[in-house]
């Protein structure tokens, strides 16, 4: 195994004069790599990526991509030949530009003529001109254009390579690191100060020369280095800090399979931005404010904790020492070897060296905790959480080992550690991380109390699920590069639900797992989606990979590959992939080819499924059945708001269908495999409609044409069950979609939902509630109160008799809970006074009882939204929130206070919730979201955002999820030209602040198709409604 990693180690990185990767280039904006790439003709719009550089001989180094490092050395020709060609591309990434002349590199003539005497005349004069200026040019320094004028020589060398932070030139040039070097092993020892925030460390790397150099470039972040050695020897270290790195030029090459060491010593601050080695704090049940530290360093932010090579491929073992005070404990990946005592009162623990593993999973806590533990297949799974909260920490710790040993048997492959720790931090961003035997959680996904319910234990068994399964698929195997962050995510997302559904039944998983992949669908839909495995290089845009498409979207496609081969066949792959490159980096290819392998007949998985990964988007299919006679066509599903139409992407689509001979049963499904633009096949004359899609487990949205949709509605309307209820979801889902795409009606999805009088299914009833209120939403945001009325009425008219059906007790099924929640939630937003006055009446009985009368957890957001419309109970529920340990509690109370009307409120709750003294800044995303959905707070929402930019972006990065979930929120349901106008023009002004994310574009995309469907639609819903 250690062949396949060292290779593809060697592919991965930006191996000086190495040729590019293949996974660099697939994506490319070339259908084929270019024998000759001339950069003096046009510089790219983007940074040249190190990954970019490829050696080529001097005698024709007119074609080079960039400097081979030996080079250099060797004679300055070379290096202006170089910089003519690599040019400016390079300096509009360095923080101080400069200006540089364009070249074009002549073309050859096909025919040749006798020049006349007067063209010669010129032409010599032309000659001595050019000879004057090359001697002016020799003779006089060129200079650096800048704000202080021309002070110094400039070489074109110096045009090359940026500046270090000291005025030296910088050895790299590129934002991935050179893969002349590759770390071994690390030792770290970290000393943080709960008090001053900050802390010392010192990294010890040991190296590998994969190919000759005099440099070392890696990794760091807002450090201050105090000294580094190489060899034991005091090197001088220069920092580059847009590309966030650090290098040391040795005078002596480095000999190819040699081994050295780096020492650095440095101090740094612990961040307050939720990355890296940051600091958290929470207030106990004595309302003492506690501190602790935690690490999040997924994407890439290791480098803000130590110097490292931060990047997937550059996998290494880690020994971590920590020094402590007397009343904390520290963990880390690996088991704690040692303690020491030492002289200053404070204690050393020491863990053992760590498997090889990527930068990004590396983990160390400091905190007061309290655990729970239990053994499980020679593994010690614990629990951790703050003291007050160690009663909600068992069902964790037995779901966990419930899972781990699923996975253990699932895989064949044991989990390598001997302890696998979970645990809640107070303050912490991301749902959870998957750290190697250390995984972090946000408290909401971790524990569970006396008041949380069914649908909250589905919640953190998936949450649990999806982490452990990345122990598997990110840590043992890891994608190569960020591109293919699908294969660690989507892998993780489709397991979590295949898992749950095994070992957890009762908890009723398939209907999430259906929802999330009908909003994968609608994200997808986009024409500012990106493909699963998309081109990313700069920080913002590896930020950005982390969205629906990686996760949800990389799930759905797995899902339907395990449908096509069939759920053994897609396991034994699974085994085959993980056995394979066990220890390793892999992309996409590698996954196909390991499928390929064990399938039986032989199928070309790749194939198969290259164009869902490479391409964005996925397939229309259109069908039109004459007699026994079906037509198939495919087409690129975009919904282009400037109406342009991309028809030229064709998938590989594994069809499956019923008909209404055969239609409920999975022995009914049939399987066309459709990879051209249109197919044809026959069928039954006595076949009246076909349902393609079965169960939806393709990822396609199905056109049955006027004809076939009428049939299907009046099977429907005959007798519901006819279709399993995630077909008839998809029903629901695809008509929708159809007519925001234009190629329905709406009265024809008024018309398919008649049918829902008789419907009971949680999956198809929750589909069609959720298309509604998009469109309420968007209604009551434009201020049309008589056509916002009228859609009450119609949502009432479909659903009122079921509202006021539920009932307000105890529920045991986790799907009749989401689906009381559902209604009873669009109920009272809509003021049903059935509704409302239930839920005041459960308030009134929880304050009567001193809040000990218990409201069931999946009403209790429903209720306490209800009570925070007035000033009275507002106040009481903000105390709640405050002194509240159940974090599942605490954050339904969040989202009631946040529904309030009052503007007042709504200001204060934005601005507490950017501060962070009495709300949580990692739940500003959701405040923000709540306040949006309704009318009396959006738009302050929005001017909140505009006049906070800057705050925001300083707590979460740009590109990162919670931006994105900011951006979304505050502009998916903005419908007129004023609104487009101030997006564009805001987020236009902010430029380098954010101005180039993709979740801009999707917003103001967004936008112009709610226009468009407004225009289209608007008639009909005053006719209709």
């Amino acid at each position: 195994m250690e062949s396949v990693c060292f290779l593809s180690q060697l592919e991965y990185g930006s191996m000086e004069q190495a040729p590019l990767p293949r996974n660099m280039i697939e994506n490319s904006m070339f259908e084929e790599e270019p024998d000759v790439v001339d950069l003096a003709k046009e510089s790219p719009s983007y940074p040249i990526d190190s990954d970019d550089v490829v050696y080529e001989p001097r005698s024709s180094r007119l074609l080079v991509r960039g400097l081979g490092e030996n080079d250099l050395d060797e004679e300055e020709e070379d290096y202006e030949s170089s910089a003519r060609l690599l040019g400016m591309s390079f300096m509009n990434r360095s923080s101080s530009q400069r200006s540089a002349a364009s070249y074009t590199r002549q073309q050859p003539s096909n025919s040749c003529s006798m020049p006349s005497a007067k063209k010669t005349l010129m032409g010599i004069l032309v000659l001595v001109v050019v000879a004057l200026v090359a001697v002016i040019i020799y003779f006089v320094p060129r200079c650096t254009f800048s704000k202080d004028g021309c002070q110094k020589a400039n070489s074109s060398i110096e045009q090359l390579y940026p500046k270090a932070s000291n005025g030296e030139l910088f050895p790299w040039t590129g934002l991935r690191l050179p893969a002349s070097v590759r770390p071994v092993h690390y030792e770290i020892s970290l000393q943080p100060n709960l008090t001053s925030m900050t802390f010392q460390g010192s990294v010890a790397i040991s190296i590998v020369v994969l190919q000759e150099t005099n440099k070392i470039v890696l990794h760091s972040y807002n450090m201050k280095i105090i000294n580094g050695t190489f060899q034991d020897e005091k090197v001088n270290i220069l920092e580059y800090k847009p590309w966030q790195q650090i290098a040391i030029k040795l005078s002596k090459e480095l000999k190819k399979g040699e081994n050295y060491v780096l020492k650095i010593h440095y101090s740094a601050n612990l961040s307050n931005s939720y990355d890296g080695f940051y600091n958290s704090s929470y207030i106990d049940t004595n309302g003492k404010r506690r501190v602790l530290a935690a690490t999040q360093f997924e994407p890439l932010a290791a480098r803000k904790a130590f110097p490292c090579f931060d990047e997937p491929a550059f996998k290494a073992s880690f020994v971590i020492k920590i020094t402590r005070e007397a009343e904390y404990i520290s963990l880390s990946n690996m088991p704690k070897a040692t303690t020491a005592n030492l002289s200053n009162g404070l204690f050393e623990d020491e863990f053992e060296s760590s498997v090889n593993m990527s930068t990004y999973l590396v983990a160390f806590v400091v905190a007061n905790f309290s655990s729970v533990s239990k053994n499980v297949s020679n593994t010690l799974v614990s629990v951790y959480a703050v003291p007050d909260k160690k009663d909600q920490i068992h069902y964790a710790l037995d779901t966990a080992a419930k899972l781990l040993e699923f996975y253990n048997g699932f895989f064949e492959i044991e989990y390598p550690l001997r302890k696998l720790d979970l645990v809640g931090i107070p303050d912490f961003l991301a749902g959870a991380m998957e750290n190697w035997g250390l995984i972090t959680f946000r408290e909401t996904t971790l524990l569970i109390g006396d008041h949380s319910s069914p649908i909250d234990k589905q919640l953190v068994t998936s949450v649990i699920a999806h982490e452990l399964a990345h122990q598997w698929f990110g840590n043992l195997v890891t994608m190569r590069w960020w591109n293919d962050l699908w294969l660690n995510e989507g892998f993780a997302t489709y397991m979590q639900y295949m898992s749950t559904e095994e070992v957890f039944p009762e908890l009723d998983i398939d209907n999430e797992f259906l929802s999330v992949r009908f909003k994968a669908l609608a994200k997808d839909a986009l024409n500012s989606s990106h493909p699963v495995s998309a081109d990313v290089s700069t920080p913002e845009q590896v930020e950005e990979m982390f969205d629906s498409v990686s996760y949800e979207k990389g799930a759905s496609i797995l899902l339907m590959l395990s449908a096509t081969l069939s759920k053994e066949a897609f396991r034994k792959g699974v085994i085959e992939y993980l056995r394979t490159y066990k220890g390793c980096n892999t992309q996409s290819e590698d996954l196909w080819t390991s499928l390929s392998q064990v399938t039986n007949p032989h199928t070309d998985v790749a194939e198969m499924m290259d164009k869902w990964t490479v391409q964005k988007g996925f397939p229309l299919v259109t069908v039109t059945k004459t007699e026994s006679q079906v037509k198939l066509t495919q087409e690129h599903f975009v919904l282009n708001a400037d109406n342009a139409t991309d028809r030229s992407n064709l998938w590989h689509i594994p069809l499956t269908y019923v008909n209404d001979t055969c239609s409920n049963s999975s022995s009914c499904k049939q399987v066309f495999l459709f990879k051209n633009k249109t197919a044809t096949f026959k069928v039954s004359d006595k076949v009246r409609w076909l349902k393609f899609n079965c169960r939806s487990d393709g990822f396609y949205i199905v056109d049955y044409g006027e004809q076939g949709w009428r049939a299907l509605i009046e099977a429907l309307k005959e007798n519901v069950n006819v279709l399993p209820r995630e077909d008839r979801a998809a029903l629901i889902n695809n008509l929708f979609a159809l007519s925001r795409l234009g190629r329905v009606s709406f009265r024809q999805v008024l018309n398919l939902l008649v049918y829902l009088k008789n419907e009971t299914e949680t999956a198809p009833l929750t589909e069609a509630l959720t298309q509604l209120n998009h469109i309420f939403r968007l209604l009551d945001k434009r201020s049309d109160l008589l056509l916002v009325s009228r859609m009450t009425t119609y949502i009432f008219m479909v659903f009122g008799d079921l509202m006021d059906s539920q009932s307000w007790g105890e529920e045991s099924s986790v799907s009749k809970q989401a689906l009381r929640s559902a209604l009873l939630e669009t109920a009272c937003n809509l003021g049903r006074p059935n509704c409302t006055d239930q839920a005041k009446r459960l308030f009134d009985q929880w304050m009567t009882s001193n809040k000990t009368e218990h409201i069931p957890g999946d009403l209790l957001k429903v209720v306490l939204s209800v009570a925070a419309q007035t000033k009275e109970d507002w106040q009481v529920l903000l105390d709640t929130y405050k002194h509240s340990i159940y974090d599942s509690e605490k954050r339904k109370t969040l989202e009631a206070l946040a529904s309030t009307q009052d503007v007042r409120k709504i200001v204060w709750i934005l601005k507490a919730g950017l501060d962070g003294s009495e709300i949580q800044t990692p739940e500003l995303p959701l405040v923000i979201s709540t306040v949006c959905r309704h009318s009396a707070g959006y738009l302050h929402a929005w001017d909140f955002v505009k006049e906070n930019w800057d705050k925001l972006t300083q707590k979460f990065l740009i590109g990162s999820f919670p931006l994105q979930s900011i951006i979304m929120s505050t502009t998916s349901q903005f419908s007129t030209k004023t609104h487009l106008d101030e997006v564009e023009r805001f987020f236009g002004s902010l430029k380098d602040r954010g101005s180039q994310m993709r979740s801009i574009q999707e917003a103001i995309e967004t936008i112009k198709l709610n226009m468009r469907w407004m225009d289209r639609n608007l008639a009909t819903l005053w006719k209709w409604l």
